[in-house]
């Protein structure tokens, strides 16, 4: 990019029209930018000026970069949109040569949500239209058809995102069920009604038939602890829409509640039956969205003033967050511990499983560890489908609906790194 030293009011105008439009593509490819970033970074290209690329890439990337994750998808946004002022133009030409020579896969997913961005701005000229509606296509395979289940919601372009939540919204869960103390009327059984059977006599002249009974069973309450801290922010976005279908089954039956560094009750919003005016209602009710994280606060906050209230007739709870707390007080056993022994199932919901080399090096993910019946992942439609699973079979061994790996391997890992010294 040709800078110059002398720029007229014309040229600055033009800058500032460019620096808009490079917002706007970052917005586009998932990248949260404000209002105030982006006067930010306006003032600040006028303070550095332009005698230098490097200083007017480090200008931009610290007014407008919130999450070192982002920092691959700015830097190739950053590349094609300043290396040409006509990039829109060429921007099919520049961009699929060179996500071919990008190493690993996670960064390949991430140019997928760039590309799709780009691909919105050649609208307006229909041969550029028909060339990016033939490149969509032939990316269309059918092994992409396939890893879609296995895909990491963090990763996923705007299509495929609205793809997921439809998906989402589809799924059938099976709320876990126990037997309750009423009975019903069976054609055959085990189980003799002895009432039945003496009111019926009086009208058979005495003649004792056999009536049976068998137990109703009724759906468990689900409880629904789901982190919104900055780290969780893809994955707690995902897991509203897997709540609002899980409560618009069973709005009864279904408590949900955020925490980041408080603790929100979000269950009357849950049973809007729109999801997206149910989002954007939580959205207004959660003021530490992509904030910190007070797991153990939070739960306190949970176990003394809503657990009596919603933990009642064998709950299953489902808590989501990656275990990475700020606290370091020791009162997060305690009250993982008052958790776990309030409810039937504590199920533990971590999309740091997506990652084949975690471990429970951190203390506050061992001490959480110690207190759950499941650790499971949650990162893609394929860990829901199994979380679906677990509900529905409620009560079977955790290799049947999910990976090879139990639980109880993951706590005899967690106490050997606790038993290291340092």
């Amino acid at each position: 990019m040709a800078v110059q030293t002398d720029r007229t009011d014309a040229d600055m105008h033009k800058l500032d029209q460019n620096i808009l439009l490079f917002v706007r593509l970052l917005r586009a490819v998932g990248l949260k930018v404000g209002p105030s970033a982006m006067l930010d970074s306006l003032r600040s290209v006028q303070l550095v000026g332009l005698h230098n690329k490097a200083y007017f890439y480090y200008t931009l990337s610290v007014s407008l970069l919130n999450r070192p994750e982002d920092r691959v998808l700015f830097d190739q946004a950053f590349h094609l949109f300043w290396r040409n002022p006509k990039f829109m133009e060429q921007m099919r030409n520049m961009l699929l040569p060179q996500m071919k020579s990008i190493g690993g896969q996670a960064e390949k997913d991430m140019i997928r949500r760039l590309e799709d961005a780009l691909g919105k701005s050649d609208e307006q000229d229909k041969q550029a239209s028909e060339i990016t509606e033939l490149q969509i296509d032939a990316r269309q395979t059918i092994s992409e058809k396939e890893t879609f289940q296995t895909k990491d919601f963090q990763m996923m372009s705007s299509a495929e995102w609205a793809e997921a939540e439809k998906a989402v919204a589809n799924l059938i869960c099976r709320l876990p069920a126990r037997p309750a103390r009423r009975f019903r009327p069976a054609a055959n059984g085990q189980r003799s009604d002895l009432r039945s059977i003496l009111r019926t006599a009086t009208q058979n002249g005495g003649l004792l038939l056999p009536h049976y009974r068998q137990p109703v069973s009724q759906p468990r309450p689900v409880v629904v602890l789901c982190d919104i801290s900055g780290s969780m922010e893809s994955y707690s976005r995902m897991m509203l829409h897997f709540m609002h279908a899980l409560t618009k089954q069973s709005p009864v039956r279904v408590s949900s509640f955020l925490f980041g560094t408080q603790l929100t009750n979000i269950t009357r919003m849950m049973q809007n039956r729109d999801v997206d005016d149910a989002v954007a209602a939580v959205a207004l009710a959660a003021p530490d969205w992509a904030g910190g994280t007070r797991i153990s606060s939070s739960l306190a906050e949970f176990n003394q003033e809503w657990a009596r209230r919603v933990l009642g007739q064998g709950a299953v709870v489902l808590l989501m967050t990656d275990g990475l707390d700020r606290e370091t007080n020791g009162e997060l056993e305690v009250q993982m511990d008052r958790l776990h022994k309030s409810c039937t199932q504590l199920i533990w919901l971590n999309p740091l499983l997506r990652y084949d080399g975690f471990a429970p090096k951190s203390r506050s993910v061992q001490t959480m560890l110690a207190h759950v019946d499941r650790f499971v992942p949650v990162h893609s439609l394929r860990a829901l489908s199994q979380l679906v699973g677990i509900l529905s079979a409620h009560g079977q061994s955790i290799n049947t609906v999910t990976t090879a790996r139990s639980t109880l391997d993951w706590q005899e890992q967690a106490r050997q790194f606790a038993a290291q010294p340092g």
